[in-house]
């Protein structure tokens, strides 16, 4: 049975058309973005939901979202959808930032020069018979210090286009390196240099707890006198009644702003201002930007629910379909090694340190985390996935460390060529076990409680732990055999201390009765059974 998608939002019928010449069985109905009740009423039926900005996905709407697996925004703010409860569901939460970034940058260049030389008023005053040559003076962008609040995708586009007008770039942003932006060819500054210095601002950054109101009443007072300041961004990144204010009293000599706190704007103590250019969220409204963006979010949800890639998702680390094909068994290893600590522990855990060596250190180890993460948590959220248990992983205080080894990192885990290994540490010790992927493609585990071994994984198995002494594989067998069950494969190990382990792979679920049987022998110190998803 395809995978179902609806699309609740305009999109063009081209987009449309992608999903079903990728297979996927799509429903185009637009209007159902402006009807929550009726959205509500039909999204259990769907794997994957297709929206812009006017669907708003909620908590109430995700509870009847059973099937849901995949929300693509055709666009770059997410605002409208509640990630963090689409995460608790495990359901990946995608956008599009590279379809309308060449847009918004041109969009924000354009509201630059338009409240630089005051186009929209002269061009107000012209349409209505006045010809007020002396009255619009502007100023000249050459030579001019743009100041960049963001210089991330968007913002290095418009220091680009900025450098070309010879303006002077300097760029604030935590997650800028010197070396990104000598590449860029903007200085980077903290903001208060930027505040002193830039005679033109312009925003560039989501709009987070962290950038909420950055240009407060306190930042703007700070800034040049006759700066100009745009907004193209998000909503609330600045104080609109302070830069009102200081757009009357001169200090701001203008400002150019596409985004509101409240949207849609139907009043701003900014409205009707001289020198305030407003526009109405227009940053991605072109042709070619509504139309690139719906056609990538077809692209990426139609790769996530066929093949498992993951783009520009925000909740999930990235897997080309490439590497879907390529990790497969891998993940599917992390997901086992997870799934045996979960079930092994009993008390809470405090930390985890995953382990790649070898030919796994080269992959993609934060898709490979996530899957043995969910195994970790599932045995006790059995709706645990790899959106939704890393966030489950962090809301129990579990520190998670990643280790990457060379090639010639095997050594800790047996001499293979690649291998994950994961150290558990609870309140009252550590647990570790380790596997590879042979071949054959079939996950292995190679080494338990420092034991090495090779056990194949099969859906049913049982782990027991004992003193090494003489008897206890015979009586292992004959009791297994006396209760009616039957063994598919038989692992040992044992360390030099004197443990030993068994695990064995069993054809059918081991009775509660069998357990208990072997745990009422005296001969064993743990028995254990445990079960994995193949």
């Amino acid at each position: 049975m395809p995978p179902k998608v609806l699309v609740s939002d305009a999109l063009s019928e081209t987009a449309v058309q992608i999903f079903r010449d990728r297979g996927v069985d799509v429903d185009y109905r637009p209007e159902m973005g402006k009807d929550p009740a009726a959205l509500a009423a039909i999204i259990g039926d769907y794997d994957g939901l297709a929206i812009r900005s006017a669907t708003r996905v909620t908590p109430e709407l995700l509870e009847k979202a059973g099937r849901l697996k995949v929300i693509g925004r055709a666009g770059i703010g997410v605002d409208n959808v509640d990630i963090s409860a689409a995460s608790r569901r495990g359901i990946i939460v995608m956008n599009t930032p590279f379809g309308n970034s060449v847009t918004t940058a041109e969009h924000a260049i354009a509201l630059m020069f338009a409240v630089a030389r005051q186009l929209p008023e002269a061009s107000a005053s012209t349409h209505a018979g006045r010809w007020e040559k002396n009255r619009f003076m502007g100023v000249e962008l050459t030579a001019k210090t743009l100041g960049l609040i963001g210089a991330g995708n968007i913002g290095s586009i418009v220091a680009d286009r900025a450098q070309g007008l010879h303006m002077k770039v300097m760029a604030y942003d935590p997650f800028l390196s010197q070396e990104r932006a000598l590449e860029l060819g903007v200085r980077k500054v903290e903001l208060d240099e930027l505040l002193e210095h830039a005679d033109f601002i312009t925003l560039h950054v989501p709009l987070t707890d962290k950038t909420r109101n950055l240009l407060s009443r306190e930042n703007l007072l700070r800034t040049k006198p006759g700066v100009r300041i745009i907004n193209a961004a998000r909503g609330g990144l600045l104080d609109e009644e302070a830069l009102a204010e200081l757009l009357r009293s001169g200090h701001v000599a203008g400002a150019a702003l596409d985004v509101f706190a409240q949207e849609p704007a139907t009043q701003s103590p900014l409205f009707g201002l001289p020198n305030v250019v407003v526009t109405p969220h227009l940053g991605a409204a072109t042709t070619e930007a509504q139309e690139n963006v719906a056609l990538q979010v077809a692209e990426q949800m139609s790769d996530y629910l066929l093949s498992g890639a993951v783009h520009n998702a925000l909740n999930m680390p990235a897997v080309t379909a490439e590497e879907a094909a390529r990790m497969g068994p891998w993940i599917h290893l992390a997901r086992h090694l997870g799934a045996f600590v979960g079930q092994m522990v009993e008390e809470p855990m405090t930390s985890l340190n995953i382990t790649y060596g070898g030919a796994a250190a080269g992959m993609n180890t934060g898709a490979l985390n996530a899957a043995l993460i969910s195994g970790l948590m599932k045995p006790s959220n059995p709706d645990a996935n790899m959106v939704s248990a890393p966030l489950m992983a962090r809301e129990k205080g579990i520190q998670v460390a990643t280790t990457i080894q060379d090639q010639s990192g095997g050594q800790q885990a047996g001499n293979f060529g690649g291998f994950i290994r994961l150290d558990v540490t609870t309140e009252s010790g550590e647990r570790s076990v380790a596997g590879t992927v042979f071949s054959d493609g079939k996950p292995r585990f190679i080494q338990i409680r420092g034991i090495n071994l090779d056990a194949e994984v099969g859906e049913h198995m049982l782990y027991t732990r004992n003193r090494d002494v003489p008897g206890v594989i015979g009586s292992l067998g004959t009791a297994l055999g006396d209760l009616g069950v039957n063994i598919a494969n038989f692992t040992l190990g044992r360390s030099a201390q004197g443990d030993a382990i068994a695990i064995i792979y069993l054809d059918e679920p081991l009775p509660a009765a069998a357990a208990q049987a072997l745990r009422d022998s005296g001969k064993f110190i743990q028995v254990r059974p445990l079960h994995f998803e193949l």
